[in-house]
């Protein structure tokens, strides 16, 4: 299987999990149950996630493995900020503060701890360009995505952002799912939070299938905080997704994505992880055909891009 396939497979699995978990985000697994018993049908696009991470794939074309902080903090300036001129609809807390902090001078890594949403997913969503452009390295995959979170994120979100392209990378070099997941938390810190949850969704792992989706929940899930946008709740939850699927595609996103919380960043996380494993045909091809340009809704930068042309840009670059 070439680089080229499975750079392709992991930005459409992205696409594929992200617009199939949007219309779950924040519910239940129970009510996505009683709606639509296991959900495995597209029913609209994407969302942030996969505008970020085309936006994210665009740094790497342009920087390689120069890339800075200081390089996603100029994008940002003068590619997203200009660009917003009302709402930016769907966009996450992580990046909402650090448009503020870029709008008063602030600079990396400033802009990623002066508001208090450092730990959020929003660099573990769009994670996974970096694991592309360094397939079979792990922890070069994981250097370049911390560039891109300490504009946006500290702590906790930075980790998320490290373990997901550390995971993309070990599974573009044809690693097997166990080594994926190895190769994810090998680049964070052991006694951080999101080792320690990965390593408790692992663990869920064994027992009766049918419970499984309690045991991954009552491992990790934090019931009492009013937001899902966790980094190592999302991060862990995808992995086991992962590996509950095997490295499979359809498996994997559907059961990420009916594990509920932030369906969309789980699914897309999942299906970057398991796209790279299987390349572009592991990919549904219903699926597939859902999966359009950009609409920039969140991004306007990024509107009218497909992420096959990116994944593409992405591969000559290797």
């Amino acid at each position: 299987m070439t680089y080229r396939d499975r750079a392709r497979g992991c930005l459409l699995g992205l696409a594929a999990g992200d617009a199939l978990g949007a219309p779950a985000e924040n519910l239940t697994p129970e009510e996505i149950t009683r709606r639509w018993g296991r959900l495995t049908e597209i029913e609209g696009g994407g969302t942030d996630d996969t505008e970020y991470a085309i936006f994210a794939a665009s740094l790497l074309v342009r920087h390689g493995h120069g890339l800075s902080a200081a390089d996603v903090a100029a994008a940002y300036r003068n590619e997203i900020i200009p660009l917003v001129t009302g709402p930016m609809r769907g966009a996450g807390f992580s990046e909402l503060g650090t448009i503020q902090a870029l709008r008063r001078g602030l600079t990396p890594p400033l802009t990623g701890l002066v508001h208090s949403h450092g730990w959020s997913d929003g660099l573990a969503m769009r994670a996974a360009p970096y694991g592309i452009f360094c397939p079979g390295d792990p922890a070069e995959a994981a250097r370049l995505a911390e560039q891109d979170g300490l504009v946006s994120g500290s702590g906790e979100g930075i980790l998320g952002g490290r373990a997901v392209a550390a995971g993309v990378a070990a599974a573009m070099g044809g690693a097997a799912p166990a080594a994926v997941a190895d190769a994810a938390l090998a680049a964070v810190p052991s006694d951080s939070w999101t080792a320690r949850n990965l390593a408790r969704a692992r663990e869920a792992l064994a027992g009766p299938a049918q419970e499984l989706g309690r045991r991954l929940h009552d491992a990790v899930v934090i019931r009492h905080y009013p937001w899902t946008d966790l980094a190592p709740e999302a991060v862990a939850l995808a992995f086991a997704a992962f590996l509950a699927g095997d490295g499979e595609v359809e498996a994997s996103v559907t059961f990420g994505v009916g594990l509920g919380r932030d369906a969309d960043t789980i699914g897309a996380i999942a299906g970057a992880l398991a796209g790279a494993s299987q390349g572009e045909g592991g990919v549904p091809a219903r699926w597939k055909a859902r999966i359009g340009p950009a609409t920039g809704k969140c991004l306007p930068i990024v509107a009218g891009r497909h992420v096959l042309d990116v994944a593409d840009e992405l591969a000559r670059g290797l």
